[in-house]
């Protein structure tokens, strides 16, 4: 496990945006693959989008277009930029990091899209 720590989340209506972040080490960002899920109650974890090492992104079809993960190397962090957000976007959000069969998760961050 590596330390992650997710900010960013909040309240915000149908069709505004949010940024959310994850911060860890540089070598946790440089060597790890980095990626959003996201939870609601009853569901299971889903995706969202992936960055890879090489820095390819991946999103889920429900996001696309309308979300992109960055690295900001200054800063450490991993960033999901969400634009155009929907109800059906509301869930909490992970922050994971991959690297050779080790996953680890932030706490989660609570994003909500109202109507």
């Amino acid at each position: 496990q590596v330390p992650l720590v997710e900010s960013g989340g909040g309240l915000v209506q149908a069709g505004g945006s949010l940024r959310l972040s994850c911060a860890a080490s540089a070598s946790i960002l440089r060597n790890n693959v980095m990626g959003w899920y996201r939870q609601v109650p009853g569901k299971q974890r889903e995706l969202v989008a992936v960055l890879t090492i090489g820095s390819t992104t991946t999103y889920a079809d429900s996001v696309k277009g309308r979300f992109t993960i960055s690295r900001d190397n200054a800063k450490n962090t991993v960033n999901l930029q969400m634009n155009s957000l929907k109800p059906e976007d509301t869930g909490v959000y992970y922050c994971n990091a991959y690297s050779r069969g080790i996953s680890s998760w932030g706490q989660g961050t609570q994003v909500t899209v109202s109507s």
